[in-house]
């Protein structure tokens, strides 16, 4: 009892922090019947935390998304991934996940709809603080996340990483609440130069707060690691565009969160 009580003391006077425990758990809820199963991870401390909510890839919601949120976790976030498919469901091939992501956007109604009950779902958990939520994404996660803006969701930043943009209507524009991050490959070849220059117009117009950060030889799905093996041409990691990207969005959480 002495040799704890010493070792206590040895860690409060020298500055050490012992890691708070991570908590996970599967969040059930739905949208016009179709079930959804998103994915929380937390610190187990009692107070309220801001949280992050993040939207998948076209894949769903995988082992890739549930990684970026034990990492915002452990930088003290309330972390929940959203289910924009159904049932938690994920796919390794890319023609299964086009016609997945493909069948969401097609009802743009479902599509925001299903962005707008995750986020009050995760509005309603007693360990976030409601107050202080952002939403990132990647891929089709950050076109989802940017939709979620669109519609004037109470959200305090937006961050997306190689992700679509959808152009929003001007009134689309003007409802957007919070600041925006484009983290986006410079040799990305599924975003056309006339749809970058389209999107940042109607923001600017709206005085939308914008930060556009294209990274130079990065392509599609530079932040997401083995993506080279999808065999998808113009998917590639690039690690520099990864670690400086995530800098930067943890930036951006620690000025809009405060």
């Amino acid at each position: 009892m002495r040799y704890m009580l010493t070792s206590l003391l040895i860690l409060g006077c020298s500055g050490v922090m012992m890691a708070a425990e991570l908590k996970t758990k599967v969040v059930e809820y739905e949208y016009q019947g179709t079930k959804l199963k998103g994915f929380m991870v937390y610190e187990n401390v009692d107070a309220k935390r801001p949280g992050v909510l993040i939207v998948h890839e076209w894949w769903g919601l995988n082992d890739y998304a549930k990684m970026r949120a034990e990492m915002l976790a452990k930088l003290g976030y309330v972390a929940f991934c959203v289910d924009m498919y159904g049932d938690g469901k994920t796919t390794e091939h890319p023609k299964e996940a086009g016609e997945f992501a493909g069948k969401v956007r097609e009802n743009l109604e479902v599509w925001r709809g299903r962005a707008e009950a995750g986020l009050k779902t995760f509005q309603a958990q007693p360990q976030v603080d409601a107050t202080k939520i952002a939403a990132i994404g990647y891929c089709f996660g950050g076109s989802t996340a940017l939709q979620l803006a669109y519609t004037g969701a109470d959200l305090k930043a937006v961050g997306t990483f190689h992700a679509a943009l959808p152009i929003p209507t001007e009134a689309e524009a003007k409802a957007i609440k919070c600041p925006l991050m484009i983290c986006h490959g410079a040799d990305d070849s599924f975003i056309p130069e006339q749809v970058i220059n389209s999107f940042k117009g109607k923001v600017t117009d709206a005085k939308v707060k914008l930060d556009f950060i294209a990274y130079p030889g990065a392509k599609h799905s530079f932040t997401v690691k083995g993506v080279d093996a999808k065999g998808v041409n113009g998917l590639a990691y690039n690690a520099d565009a990864d670690e400086k990207s995530w800098k930067s969005l943890q930036e951006l959480l620690k000025t809009t969160l405060k």
